[in-house]
């Protein structure tokens, strides 16, 4: 980059822009135990960062943000910490559903959320209901969700038509399994971002991130902010998607 421009500034350049960010939100309970307060104050902090990158990729740009909420792996946490999250979720989606709603933001929630308390459940039906004729923003919470349990669940699906005879097993391709997915109707993630210093995927969008930009960093995600979010958009500009192909492959296209 050069060097009259800001940190966080994007380089010149079509196509910079991730059309789809997906994003693991984790170091909330680092944050909390470096700063000597319990668990739930990094969670609660975490609210504060979901808001800031809604704003962010709005004000880029970016038509879909998919963020990792809560894992099918996170009910092995203290029963103590998973009752505090569904609080959570209440919470926030009370008191952010009408700004979502008011700012053209679609909401949805990714995920086996039958497993949800009622209450819970009955909120993300309405939440989801009030923001369905929104065009801008896509916001998807996976929540409860698992890569695994999404392919397993794609598999069923296209098994139960094939059992039914709506489905020929010769017609099954990669992109009749991708549509049986929960994220079978939107493009995969261009930029996918872990934040809190881990360096792997945790069981998130396995089928959907074959080609994705993976952007690791160490920044705990409270203090994870539009300066930050402008720091990995920075990065996925400069590299090159070849999705299989050579370099010299995408010059010519470019060129010709």
């Amino acid at each position: 980059m050069a060097g009259s421009e800001s940190k966080g500034d994007l380089p010149d350049g079509a196509g910079c822009i991730p059309r789809h960010v997906a994003i693991i939100m984790d170091g909330n309970g680092r944050w909390a135990r470096q700063r000597g307060q319990p668990r739930h104050a990094g969670h609660r902090a975490g609210v504060e960062s979901v808001r800031r990158v809604i704003e962010a990729c709005v004000e880029h740009g970016t038509e879909i943000l998919t963020l990792f909420a809560f894992s099918s792996e996170n009910w092995r946490r203290p029963r103590s910490e998973v009752d505090m999250l569904m609080e959570l979720f209440m919470v926030a989606l009370g008191r952010e559903i009408c700004k979502l709603d008011k700012n053209n933001i679609r909401l949805r929630v990714i995920g086996e959320t039958s497993a949800f308390p009622q209450k819970l459940q009955r909120q993300i039906a309405e939440a989801e209901a009030r923001t369905a004729d929104n065009d801008g923003l896509l916001l998807q919470i996976a929540a409860n969700y698992g890569g695994r349990w999404d392919i397993t669940q794609a598999a069923r699906r296209l098994a139960q038509q094939v059992a039914s005879g709506e489905l020929d097993p010769a017609d099954i391709d990669e992109a009749c399994f991708a549509r049986a997915t929960a994220f079978g109707d939107v493009p995969d993630p261009d930029l996918f971002i872990r934040t809190g210093g881990e360096q792997r995927i945790s069981n998130f969008l396995l089928w959907h991130c074959a080609y994705s930009e993976l952007y690791f960093t160490p920044v705990l995600w409270p203090d994870f902010d539009k300066e930050t979010f402008a720091e990995a958009l920075s990065e996925y500009a400069r590299r090159e998607r070849r999705f299989g192909q050579a370099s010299e492959q995408l010059d010519k296209a470019n060129t010709g």
